[in-house]
């Protein structure tokens, strides 16, 4: 039961290249769980694929750190110690365990890095025929709260206070990778590229012929349709989901996203995308504004002016923030 699911963008790359362009290549592979697709312009084909080697190391790097279905990864030994001790961990861990917490802040617990301690109690294999209990509900996030995650800045350590808890990056990882890939190639002098992780996606530059990479949006309701076709040029894009995973209680529709602060799933939007410069942030945004629903998942992105968003809703309404300006979006229902 994962509180975000992901959906995989398609990436519609034009193929008129002039002849003294720089050469494009793109590879698929299984990283932090999931898929990574990552296209590299380079000078010729062999600096694109050590480039995209390379970035494949650093996502690896990356993973062997946060991810908390690897034993021997520095976030799994914080959460085998939960209740036990503080873990001291690298500024990186450390760093990015702090601006989750403050995520968790802004959002009143609507993203909470502390979910991954959540009781499994709603089923959408279709076994589901009756609503949890109240009592089952409450007590499957009693070990759920950012709160009582202490951070020790001076000895760079993390300390869960209740045995059980457990802390994930699931709603952030895949988008703090991406930052850091198109970091580590731009300083390389990689001037074009995208790394989408499972639909959380990083993009700079330009396609080779000078066009901007355009990015197709999955329609929710015709999963091989799209709903939108957006230009995207230095920007990060991400995307949260419920529409293939819900399940119907007495003519509700209740999704596979959960919030962690109640327990519930989260009703009345099936998509949310985000647009914006930082993918961790837009990664985080999106799984927010899934949670808390329209009306206060735009309030919230208000606090974050650079960032814009597109919803679907459950009845199929497209709503646009304020501030999106992407002028060749296409709604294509």
């Amino acid at each position: 039961m994962s509180i975000k699911q992901k959906i995989i963008f398609i990436l519609l790359i034009l193929c008129t290249f002039p002849s003294h362009s720089q050469v494009l290549r793109k590879r698929t592979t299984m990283l932090m769980g999931g898929r990574f697709d990552i296209t590299i312009v380079a000078i010729d084909s062999l600096a694109a694929e050590q480039n995209i080697d390379e970035v494949i190391g650093e996502i690896s790097r990356i993973e062997n750190l946060i991810s908390d279905w690897k034993s021997t990864s520095q976030v799994s030994e914080v959460n085998q110690n939960a209740g036990i001790r503080p873990v001291k961990v690298d500024k990186e861990v450390f760093e990015l365990t702090k601006r989750a917490i403050q995520f968790s802040e802004i959002t009143n617990g609507a993203f909470d890095i502390s979910f991954a301690a959540m009781d499994r109690i709603w089923k959408f294999d279709g076994s589901m025929t009756e609503m949890p209990s109240a009592e089952a509900i409450k007590k499957s996030v009693e070990k759920v709260g950012y709160k009582n995650i202490i951070l020790d800045s001076i000895n760079s350590t993390i300390f869960l206070k209740l045995k059980g808890m457990k802390i994930g990056f699931g709603a952030l990882g895949e988008g703090y990778a991406t930052n850091k890939c198109q970091e580590m190639m731009l300083a390389k002098g990689i001037q074009s590229g995208i790394v989408n992780g499972s639909g959380d996606m990083s993009t700079w530059g330009k396609q080779p012929n000078g066009k901007p990479w355009n990015i197709g949006i999955t329609n929710p309701f015709k999963t091989d349709k799209l709903i939108a076709i957006v230009p995207l040029e230095e920007k990060a894009v991400t995307t949260s989901g419920s529409y293939e995973k819900f399940v119907i209680l007495d003519g509700k529709r209740y999704s596979h996203i959960i919030n962690p602060a109640t327990g519930y799933p989260a009703t009345g939007l099936c998509s949310v995308s985000v647009f914006g410069p930082n993918a961790e942030t837009a990664n985080g945004l999106s799984t927010s504004l899934m949670v808390l629903g329209k009306e206060k998942g735009l309030i919230l992105l208000e606090k974050f002016p650079n960032y814009s968003c597109l919803m679907i809703t459950d009845d199929g309404k497209v709503v646009k923030s304020k501030n999106f300006r992407i002028k060749k979006f296409k709604a294509k229902f």
